[in-house]
Formats: structure tokens, sequence, C-alpha cells
């Protein structure tokens, strides 16, 4: 999703220096490459069934092998919880 300058794929460890020069430019604080990872994956996560998936392809699109790496990347919603109970109760 990122180039280069050149238009060619940029290596990883670029990709993590890309983008900290960028929050750092913007004052941006506790963010990082991984943060944006574990953002993307925490929304995929909430969002799969609308489209008719389920979690593992959340699994195959974060490239993991194990869907229990999946799930630790998913943060809890306590207000989406609330609404479960109250939609079940």
């Amino acid at each position: 999703m990122i180039r280069s300058a050149t238009g060619g794929a940029m290596r990883r460890q670029s990709v993590v220096n890309f983008l900290a020069a960028h929050y750092r430019r913007c004052d941006i604080e506790g963010a990082s490459s991984h943060s944006g990872r574990r953002t993307f994956i925490t929304n995929a996560a909430r969002k799969i069934s609308t489209v008719g998936g389920s979690m593992r392809d959340v699994m195959s699109l974060a490239r993991h092998a194990n869907l229990q790496t999946t799930q630790r990347y998913v943060e809890a919603n306590s207000e989406a919880q609330e609404r479960m109970v109250q939609l079940v109760g």
C-alpha cells in the first residue's frame, strides 16, 4: 500500500520509519506502525460479519497462521457488550 520514492514496495523497516516520522511531524504520541495494524484488525473483526465473513477471514487478511494470534489484536468494546446484554436480556 505504501510505495517508495521510486514506486517500488517499501521494506518493512522502511514503513516503520516512515510512519514514525509522520507521527512526529503531526505531533501524534503513542502511535506506531503496529498500532495501525491493531486498529485495522479490531475494526475488521467488528465488521466482518456484515459482509458475510468470519474471523478466519480477518486472520487471513492479517496474515496470521493462528486464530488466537488474531484474537489478541482485537480490542474489547464495553459499549457493544452492554448493547449485547440488553439485546439478549
